[in-house]
């Protein structure tokens, strides 16, 4: 009997364990280690501050579900990842050995390496349920004595879309309390142009979300780089198409939240052994989703090591949405199906950007195929279906895992909510 081990539980850990214990059943251990004994679902994160959710609507404890399912759960910090000898050490002191491991623990957020960002100092984050709890206890304040907002993403960032989201929430929010006219808005980024999204754009995504900012009177900033943060105030550098400075901007806020750049955890960004992982820290991949030096080690989600899409003047990291990590899941766990078959593996990722965008009261869906130009697909659409698809989704996929299903809940939506477009 193997011992497959899932290192992460989010939403690339969750389906791994649940598409890889189907894929072996009852002859192969399938052992989970998370840090956390609940599932959150992020991508509702940035409804949280302004109460159309609360953090408990966006949780699911893990244990009964797994136990349910036959999975082994262990919830444990993972410490490090120790490849040469097969083991997990744990934050009690204790080891996991594996025979096979799928890292899945999602991102570091790199607070530090902005003077000021994050919870712990100046700005609000809606990359953890937890965060945007604690962001929305800053907006009960800023709702006292409001002012301006800023919004964005730093240096080295590559999730976009939730910063959109949060921007245009709030100013939904705003609206809806009839006190948009007292609040400035800005959006500060990283991103060359808005609506790149890390991508260098999706169809129009660049027109429909300069239109949609445009339409709700929000200034924005490009080619930004946040030399620090100060209480009330941001100091960004804007530099031009060839990374030479442009503009100095002192930016004064009230509310600001603004997405970090993103590393490997420490249990794996700390591992000795040469070959795992890039200068970042995330894991590096095959086109099978499996390490290339230590071939029992498989990667899904923001942990793993892609490419940007092209260069940026201010450094800009490559997204991995939701089908996309769902596509690494079934290929991985095809694939050590395979192995412990004694075959090959043989499964690829489609590795294709999918995006449902809230914008409050409407939305943005894009759809890029395959994620890297020059694609076969590219679609974007704008309305008020996409706000409604995403409330769907949310409650479509956080009941599949709550009941322990393994199915493709991304492709199921595209057939349910787009129906125009069909990805084989």
């Amino acid at each position: 009997m193997a011992r497959i081990v899932v290192l992460g539980a989010g939403i690339g850990g969750v389906p791994m364990a649940y598409e890889m214990k189907e894929s072996v059943s009852n002859e192969h251990e399938v052992l989970v280690i998370s840090d956390s004994p609940t599932f959150h679902f992020v991508p509702s994160n940035p409804w949280v501050p302004p109460k159309w959710r609360t953090p408990e609507e966006l949780k699911i404890e893990l244990a009964p579900v797994f136990k349910k399912k036959g999975i082994t759960f262990i919830q444990k910090a993972a410490t490090l990842v120790d490849p040469e000898n097969n083991q997990v050490q744990l934050e009690d002191g204790s080891t996991v050995d594996y025979d096979y491991l799928v890292i899945a623990t999602g991102p570091r957020l790199a607070f530090d390496e902005v003077e000021g960002l994050g919870p712990e100092g100046f700005t609000t984050s809606v990359c953890h349920v937890d965060h945007a709890a604690l962001a929305a206890h800053d907006w009960e304040k800023f709702m006292e004595n409001p002012g301006p907002i800023i919004i964005g993403a730093v240096q080295g960032a590559s999730c976009f879309g939730p910063a959109y989201e949060y921007l245009m929430i709030l100013e939904a929010e705003l609206r809806k309390r009839k006190v948009r006219d007292q609040v400035p808005m800005t959006f500060v980024t990283s991103e060359p142009y808005i609506g790149h999204l890390g991508l260098g754009g999706v169809g129009d995504t660049k027109g429909l979300m300069e239109s949609a900012l445009r339409d709700k009177t929000i200034k924005w900033v490009t080619n930004a780089q946040v030399d620090k943060i100060e209480e009330g105030m941001m100091f960004v550098t804007e530099v031009d198409e060839d990374g030479q400075e442009k503009k100095k901007h002192e930016l004064p806020f009230k509310h600001a939240m603004m997405l970090p750049a993103f590393t490997g955890i420490d249990a794996v960004r700390h591992v000795k052994a040469a070959g795992l992982i890039n200068p970042r820290g995330f894991i590096i991949v095959d086109e099978h989703q499996r390490n290339p030096t230590f071939k029992n080690i498989y990667s899904v989600g923001v942990c793993v090591a892609l490419p940007p899409v092209e260069k940026t003047p201010v450094p800009v990291g490559t997204p991995k949405t939701g089908y996309m990590i769902e596509s690494m899941v079934t290929a991985t766990a095809h694939n050590i199906a395979d192995e412990l078959a004694g075959k090959e593996p043989s499964s690829r990722p489609s590795l294709n950007a999918l995006c449902l965008a809230d914008m409050g009261d409407s939305g943005i869906a894009f759809l890029a195929v395959p994620q890297i130009p020059p694609r076969n697909t590219t679609w974007a659409q704008q309305g008020k279906w996409v706000h409604l698809a995403k409330i769907g989704f949310e409650k479509y996929f956080m009941r599949k895992i709550a009941k322990g299903i393994s199915e493709p809940y991304y492709e199921k939506m595209i057939l349910k909510f787009m129906g125009v477009v069909r990805l084989k």
